[in-house]
Parts: C-alpha cells; sequence; structure tokens
C-alpha cells in the first residue's frame, strides 16, 4: 500500500503569518497532497474493492481532509460522498478530490445518505465514516481487514462512556438492543456508531434501505445469521465530542430506532422476543 503524507499545521508558520496580517488560507481549499510524495490515487479505482461511503451536509471544511485519509484505506478504493442540503462548498470540494458525489437539494435526514451511498457502491467491502470527523486512515484500515478476514459486520468497538450516573439513554439503549439479540458480548457497540463496515453480503441480506435505521439492520443481520462483531475501537466521542454533551438533538431519534428495531425482533420472535415464558400459566389467569 502506498504511504500518504498528512499535512500538519506548522505552528511558527502561522504565527509569522499573524503578524503579518496574512488571513489563514481557506480550509475548503488546502492542499491535501504534497506533489513530491508518493501518493495515493486521486480518483476512484475502476473496479474497487472497497467503497467508502461518506454522507455530508455543510463541510467544505474537513471533506478534503475525510476523503484524503478514505483512499488511503486501499488502493483499490472508491469515495462516495452523499451531499445532502449543502449550502457550502462540500460537493464542490469532494469533486476535486476525485470522490463521487450524489448531490440532493434538500436534507436527507439521519442516516438516509448511508443508504443512497450503499445503492451506488460497487465494492466488495462497504465502508462508512462521517464527514464531520477526520479519522485517520489507519484507523479505518482494521474494518477492511475485519470483513476480508470474514466479518460481515465490523463494528466500532466504541461503547460510549459507562462510568457515569446516570448512563446515557442511547448506551442503554444499544446494550439493551445486543441483549435481546443474544450477544451481550457485544456491549454497546452499535451500527449507530462509525465507523463500521459491510460485506457485499450484509448488504445483500439487509438490503441498503435499511441502513438508514441502523439498530433495525444490525437485528436483521443477527437475525439472518451474519457473522457481526466489535472489531476495533475508535473513540468517536473524543473526535466529535459534542455528540456526547448534554442536549442532544439526535436523542430521541435514535432511541426511536432502537425501538423500531425491538418491535421487529418481537414480531419475528414473538411477544417475548424468543425468550421462554417460564412455568407461567397465563391460562389461568382471569
Amino acid at each position: 500500500m502506498r504511504n500518504v503524507q498528512r499535512l500538519r499545521p506548522r505552528r511558527s508558520v502561522a504565527r509569522r503569518a499573524s503578524r503579518r496580517g496574512v488571513q489563514p488560507a481557506d480550509p475548503a481549499n488546502r492542499i491535501t497532497y504534497r506533489p513530491s510524495e508518493p501518493q495515493i490515487p486521486r480518483d476512484n479505482h475502476p473496479n474497487p474493492l472497497v467503497s467508502v461511503i461518506i454522507p455530508a451536509m455543510n463541510e467544505a471544511g474537513k471533506i478534503g481532509a475525510v476523503i484524503a485519509e478514505a483512499r488511503a484505506v486501499h488502493p483499490e478504493t472508491e469515495v462516495i460522498v452523499v451531499a445532502n442540503g449543502c449550502k457550502d462548498q462540500t460537493a464542490s470540494v469532494a469533486e476535486r478530490m476525485g470522490a463521487k458525489v450524489l448531490s440532493f437539494a434538500e436534507p436527507l435526514g439521519n442516516d438516509v445518505g448511508r443508504s443512497v451511498g450503499a445503492q451506488a457502491a460497487i465494492g466488495r467491502i462497504l465502508l462508512f465514516t462521517d464527514s464531520d470527523m477526520v479519522i485517520p486512515s489507519g484507523e479505518l484500515r482494521p474494518f477492511v481487514q475485519a470483513v476480508l478476514s470474514g466479518v460481515d459486520v465490523a463494528l466500532n468497538d466504541y461503547t460510549g462512556p459507562v462510568d457515569r450516573s446516570p448512563v446515557h439513554r442511547v448506551i442503554l439503549a444499544k446494550y439493551t438492543l445486543n441483549s435481546i439479540l443474544g450477544r451481550s458480548d457485544l456491549r454497546g457497540a452499535s451500527m449507530t456508531a462509525v465507523p463500521h463496515a459491510l460485506s457485499r453480503r450484509a448488504l445483500d441480506v439487509m438490503g441498503a434501505r435499511e441502513l438508514s435505521i441502523p439498530p433495525k439492520a444490525q437485528a436483521a443481520a443477527m437475525s439472518q445469521g451474519l457473522r457481526v462483531e466489535a472489531v476495533y475501537r475508535v473513540e468517536v466521542g473524543r473526535l466529535n465530542p459534542g455528540r456526547t454533551t448534554g442536549g442532544d438533538p439526535l436523542e430521541m431519534l435514535v432511541l426511536g430506532d432502537h425501538l423500531e428495531a425491538l418491535e421487529a425482533v418481537i414480531a419475528e420472535r414473538g411477544v417475548r422476543g424468543g425468550y421462554h415464558d417460564g412455568g407461567r400459566r397465563r391460562s389461568l389467569v382471569r
């Protein structure tokens, strides 16, 4: 695999520029590659092994770096950016970076971009990440390697903080769903969190539409006997601390997604979710 060297701002240069009154460069126009260094491909591979799917909304300042890291995951990679409801230059920056861009004038809603990107992907492995956090390629590769080794759904082994009181309700919902599905070993690992990766087989079994409700997709994967594992820990709470603070507007949405997943499990396994009723004789109760 070719090496890629990421640019990091030098404090001394930034200070000198500030003293001269020079404004910092627009992040959307920042050069991501060093022309003199070995480079990863600038364009999507025509026959990719890995499809990296990146939903994005108004992330022109970060999308270039996110794409650069995604391209370094594997030499045979395509990057798909789902630009939904963007009012900035996200789509044009992504196009300049050689990504396939699917643009929508209106916001698609939470996680729908994953479904749309998956429908367009042609790789054998689908890797999902977000545009609002730059995850180094070295922390993305373990998910690709896990699928190559036979895992169908490779989850981020990030469960969120459980040493606080009370524990966040979304974390409790993740633990509850995995427990009901007979996978307490996964703890709070969930398709709700990125990064995660799917095999082409997993996508065919679950269907791309199901990915718009990640807990329901996870339940479907387990119910269909797919191999689901928590393979590597990426501290997304640290990379995007805003997601773990109070007043999260997505909390109720994610809780609702888990309830929908539980409803699907009950519909398939019965009112007790597949667990027996013990010696309880309900017929005698009037």
